[in-house]
């Protein structure tokens, strides 16, 4: 697996998500500016008399608000989320080059990481194979 495609498969998670979350945000402050809308054309009557056109602006600025915000949120916790693993990560890796007598530089946790990731798939191999074999 290389960098790049890992790189891009992160990307395209993200944007998943800031899609998703981007959506939720708009139906939701998009509802909530048609109820804030409809509220005041019924409790004002100097609202009551301003044109469709205003209205509507008003509601897709409430839809715009609601989905700028909603993808911004999901994208920055998505972002923290991921710092969060990745801290934990490179400490483990860290603690484990430092019984072995390592430093933990960039280059030897990079080949840590190689190393775990291999025996990972190793591990995975392993068990496809064990299963396979116990199915027939």
């Amino acid at each position: 697996m290389s960098d790049r495609s890992q790189l891009q498969r992160e990307v395209d998670a993200a944007y998943t998500i800031q899609t998703r979350a981007a959506t939720k945000g708009a139906a939701r402050a998009g509802a909530f500016g048609v109820g804030v809308v409809t509220f005041a054309h019924y409790a004002w009557p100097l609202f009551r008399r301003q044109t469709l056109p205003f209205k509507a602006f008003l509601v897709s600025g409430f839809t715009m608000a609601g989905l700028v915000i909603g993808a911004d949120n999901a994208l920055l916790t998505h972002e923290a989320e991921r710092r969060q693993a990745e801290h934990a990560i490179r400490r483990e890796a860290r603690m484990d080059l430092a019984r072995r007598g390592l430093i933990g530089t960039e280059t030897e946790i990079a080949k840590w990481r190689a190393e775990r990731t291999r025996q990972m798939e190793e591990q995975a191999n392993n068990g496809n194979l064990r299963d396979s074999s116990q199915a027939n």
